[in-house]
């Protein structure tokens, strides 16, 4: 068994009267997520907070600023034959910069949702949790 650790963001950006917020559709299991990566696999002794801003641009061309921390979210996977058990700390970040055209090619497509439309389109049960959490912080 083997344990990772990963960081990532739920983006949100205000635009007249309303909230849209950043998902991204992976390259390799299609699935609709917000976007996070594996704590210091390129950044050795990088922490949470700074690995969850830089995956997001790097993932989806946005670079956000940490407004709050959300509840970790553990889930277990399998990766060729290994078992491995995955906790993801994600972040609540507004909008501060960017172009979803400028993502890496680890996601297919990258969208700014309608604050309603944002959890019909995830595609996990670990990114439905983080949105609901995130929802109820966005106070609406």
């Amino acid at each position: 068994m083997k344990f990772e650790f990963s960081a990532g963001g739920v983006l949100y950006k205000r635009e007249k009267d309303k909230i849209l917020i950043l998902v991204a559709q992976h390259s390799q299991h299609h699935g609709w997520v917000f976007p996070k990566g594996l704590i210091g696999d390129t950044i050795k002794g990088e922490k949470k907070e700074e690995t969850a801003v830089r995956e997001v641009e790097e993932e989806t061309g946005i670079l956000g600023k940490i407004e709050k921390e959300l509840n970790p979210v553990t889930y277990w996977y399998q990766f060729k034959g290994e078992k491995i058990k995955k906790t993801v700390y994600y972040f609540l970040m507004r909008y501060v910069s960017g172009d979803t055209t400028k993502h890496d090619d680890e996601m297919e497509n990258v969208e700014w949702l309608d604050f309603n439309e944002a959890g019909k389109r995830l595609t996990y049960k670990s990114d439905k949790r983080v949105w609901e959490e995130a929802k109820s912080m966005l106070n609406l």
